[in-house]
């Protein structure tokens, strides 16, 4: 009997899904544990294993096409197999938020209503359209046919049609307004242009007595806007957000790094490796069981205090900036916490880490230490009320206990806090505390005691 395979529900919040890669054919013996295809989530690309054996009879959903989840990807069965119907998901639309009736204007309506004014919601949406091309017109066929072999855009041309539409006579006035047949174009530029559909307004002419080139053609096809990917778009749309809503604030502090990256290289002849990052993500969490309202979080009515120290560790992909989380990370030894922190990050840049592994964080860190960088701050994931920068640590001229010039390692760490609910002094306290950690020799042997 043939098998339907469907598309995995892969994180709690995921609704649909794009399959980006086909990895076998139809055709092929598929066993148990093969890996079908890929699929994109909003946060990553991650492949799918078939938990069914047979014959690969048909793809059912191709590639790039978007679908939600559960919907039958392929089916399995015997060569020859007659391949049986195959119920469509339809993707369920967005419920349209229902219309309350106005409360009366009572005093104690009024107050209500203006207290809950104060600061919006801060529900994410995401985009289902952020590109910026304008709302085509309707075209006349005459004026379609008219326009075939024009370097031109007709959502440029002004409609004076019945029902604004596009006529012939719209497009010749166009021609003439922009001077179409004074524009001196090559024949293969002309070409190639026609080929990508690009307009005379997106070319700039550099040629010979202001001739349109080939070379000019190649230029605006790089120049063209790109629709974002759907990562991209999720993280534009969060982070807009984010500082839309939330009342940025920063402190910086300068930490002397010299002794603990001199203990470093010594825990690292011993057989010990251990990176900067993660003595850093231990500061931070131990910092944040100290200090509690860092590792809240406010709605901008409430304020939810998180028992779990879960800290976010950013990573660049090519497609984008993915979050994976390290969950209860003040409850682990230093040889548990580097091997997690190095599985979850190599998973996540493998594209492997399941949506549900960049769930749940309430404290990020984003270090840049790598790429010597002096200072910067980073944007609060919603959902959090603090982020810690981490820039690099540089060689710099500063002054001893005895006022002295020497040179000492030194990085510095910005937080960037929600002003709602962590004031001033709190986040002051806070990025003092990280940094007399990672100061403190004492404190680290201690922390290391018994893994030497």
């Amino acid at each position: 009997m043939a098998t339907l395979v469907p598309i995995p529900k892969l994180g709690q919040s995921e609704e649909t899904v794009t399959i980006v890669n086909w990895l076998v054919k139809e055709g092929d013996p598929i066993k148990k544990g093969d890996i079908l295809f890929e699929v994109e989530t909003d946060k990553a690309v991650l492949e799918v294993e078939s938990q069914f054996e047979g014959i690969l009879l048909k793809i059912v959903t191709g590639e790039d096409e978007e679908v939600p989840v559960m919907s039958t990807a392929c089916v399995l069965g015997e060569a020859g197999e007659e391949i049986p119907e195959i119920p469509k998901i339809e993707i369920k639309p967005e419920p349209k938020a229902q219309k309350t009736p106005a409360p009366k204007k009572t005093e104690k309506t009024k107050k209500t209503v203006a207290e809950s004014a104060k600061i919006p919601s801060q529900k994410i949406e995401i985009p289902k359209d952020i590109s910026s091309e304008p709302q085509r017109k309707f075209v006349s066929p005459r004026a379609k046919k008219f326009s075939e072999n024009l370097l031109i855009n007709l959502n440029d041309v002004t409609p004076t049609g019945v029902n604004n539409r596009v006529v012939e006579q719209d497009v010749k006035d166009y021609l003439t307004r922009i001077g179409y047949d004074g524009i001196k174009i090559t024949p293969t530029a002309k070409e190639k242009a026609l080929l990508e559909k690009l307009s005379l307004a997106e070319i700039e002419a550099t040629g010979i007595g202001g001739r349109i080139v080939l070379n000019d053609v190649f230029t605006a096809m790089k120049e063209r806007p790109q629709e974002m990917t759907k990562m991209r778009k999720i993280i534009a749309s969060r982070l807009q957000q984010s500082k839309q809503i939330i009342p940025h604030f920063y402190v910086t502090a300068s930490i002397d790094m010299t002794e603990l990256l001199a203990l470093r290289k010594k825990l690292k002849k011993s057989g010990f490796a251990l990176s900067v990052n993660d003595f850093i993500i231990m500061a931070s969490a131990m910092s944040l069981k100290e200090h509690p309202a860092v590792n809240s979080v406010s709605d901008g009515s409430s304020v939810k205090w998180n028992s779990h120290v879960n800290i976010g560790v950013a990573v660049n992909l090519d497609a984008g900036l993915v979050v994976p989380v390290i969950r209860d990370a003040d409850k682990m030894a230093m040889d548990e916490l580097h091997a997690v922190v190095r599985e979850t990050v190599s998973a996540a840049r493998d594209g492997k880490l399941s949506p549900d592994g960049m769930k749940g964080g309430t404290f990020t860190i984003s270090n840049m230490g790598m790429m010597n960088v002096e200072n910067f701050a980073a944007i609060i994931n919603p959902g959090e009320g603090a982020i810690l920068a981490v820039s690099s640590a540089i060689p710099t001229p500063v002054a001893d206990d005895n006022r002295k010039v020497v040179v000492r390692d030194i990085m510095k760490v910005t937080v960037s806090a929600d002003h709602r609910t962590i004031d001033g002094v709190k986040a002051a306290f806070f990025v003092n505390s990280i940094k007399k950690k990672l100061e403190d020799l004492a404190y680290w042997d201690n922390l290391l005691d018994g893994l030497l």
